[in-house]
């Protein structure tokens, strides 16, 4: 684990004390009210070890980007978190003026305060290193505010940004205990995993899970891989498999012929390691036609795995000790279409193994399913995730790392 500090490493009552969190959820499409509230219930246990412990708490977080269709100010999520938090979170609609300032120092101990969406502030999403973003206006007018920096924002943490990464130059900074959590869990499913470990990739986007597995195969950190989606596909595809044009047009975005050598190459060099479906369900008149991956009718895209490759998947999930779940098997959203999702997760919650999932869709599906408490972890994380199994470095990490070496902890409260 990296060398950063902790809670548990400094006293914070009465102190004034900035929590970033990622709080950025998905939207109703029509009245962009909050659809799914998991990653508000997620930063829950950090602010309310804080509120305990009497800090004065001022939020930062982001909801979509300015110009998308799910940019939105935060007050649905103020008042989520204090309908989770048992405990009033104030909204204001400021970031670093004068209101905002001296709604901050009203702010009193065990009160929470969440400032406007940081991303109104142009700049917070430009792609500069540390040093640069805590000369920022947002980490100078803000940072002399207060005590201590909290980052609880792991699904954000492979982003260099301002409120990110800013303001641990500038001031003492902990993670906060989902960032550990998220952290940790990580650590024991790609670093030093119980044998045997294998990991379950479904979903759309298949062009970073390929590089994945190299790596992962390369450091022993699985061994062995059920491959669904439109990964499945590919892989059938740089095997000689014919998949229809259906199929074909389906991966055409992201299966280029570096791609698909990549695919080849690991199934030629990992024999017996990657386990691709040896059937798929298409729609046929409306109805659910279970088909041989061998057979696949050029005209119908592959819509689920069937009944045989569910079979071939759970005999992984009895014998794993480790499992790892990213990406739906199937079209989830389309009754037809649910089955290979619903008996897949429900099999990988019912194993006796350590069960990590990670992604939006995976969540959405977990939770739809009421599968997500079943699961040893669920992580947060999309893109922060997916760095960490690459073994890239997370800026977010690396920041509070740095300020650890910078600055000694105060010594904690023994009352």
């Amino acid at each position: 684990m990296p060398e950063f500090r902790t809670l548990d490493d400094f006293e914070v009552a009465g102190k004034r004390v900035l929590v970033r969190i990622d709080v950025n959820s998905p939207l109703d499409p029509k009245t962009l009210e909050i659809a799914d509230d998991s990653r508000i219930r997620l930063v829950i246990p950090t602010l309310l070890e804080l509120v305990q412990k009497r800090a004065r708490l001022v939020l930062l977080a982001h909801q979509g980007r300015p110009g998308d269709w799910d940019y939105r100010e935060l007050e649905p999520h103020a008042k989520l978190l204090g309908r989770h938090l048992g405990h009033a979170v104030r909204y204001i609609d400021d970031l670093f003026g004068e209101k905002a300032k001296k709604a901050i120092e009203a702010v009193g101990d065990g009160e929470v305060l969440l400032l406007k969406n940081v991303r109104s502030w142009k700049p917070e999403q430009d792609k500069k290193s540390p040093e640069e973003h805590a000369k920022s206006e947002l980490v100078t007018e803000l940072a002399p505010l207060f005590d201590l920096y909290v980052n609880d924002a792991f699904a954000a943490a492979h982003r260099s940004q301002a409120s990110l990464v800013g303001f641990s130059q500038r001031l003492p900074a902990a993670a906060g205990r989902l960032m550990e959590k998220e952290l940790s869990t990580l650590e024991k499913v790609f670093a030093s995993p119980a044998h045997p470990s294998a990991c379950f990739l479904g979903g759309t986007k298949f062009s970073d899970a390929i590089v994945t597995i190299g790596r992962l195969l390369a450091t022993n950190a699985a061994d062995f891989f059920a491959i669904s989606g439109l990964g499945s596909l590919a892989f059938l595809k740089a095997r000689g498999v014919p998949i229809g044009a259906a199929n074909e047009a389906a991966i055409s975005k992201e299966a280029t012929d570096e791609l698909l050598a990549s695919a080849g190459k690991l199934l030629a060099d990992h024999p017996g390691t990657i386990y691709l479906p040896v059937d798929f369900a298409v729609e046929r008149e409306g109805k659910r036609e279970e088909v041989p991956a061998s057979k696949l009718p050029a005209d119908l895209p592959a819509k689920d795995i069937g009944p045989k490759t569910l079979a071939v998947f759970r005999e992984l999930i009895n014998h794993a000790k480790t499992l790892f779940l990213s990406g739906p098997p199937g079209v989830f959203e389309e009754p037809l279409f649910a089955t290979g999702t619903q008996e897949l997760f429900g099999s990988i919650a019912a194993s006796k193994g350590f069960t990590v999932a990670g992604g939006g869709h995976t969540i959405a599906a977990l939770d739809q399913l009421g599968l997500a408490g079943r699961l040893s972890y669920v992580s947060t994380g999309g893109g922060a995730m997916e760095a960490f199994m690459l073994g890239k470095s997370l800026p977010v990490v690396d920041a509070l790392v740095a300020a650890a070496r910078r600055t000694p902890p105060a010594a904690p409260s023994v009352a």
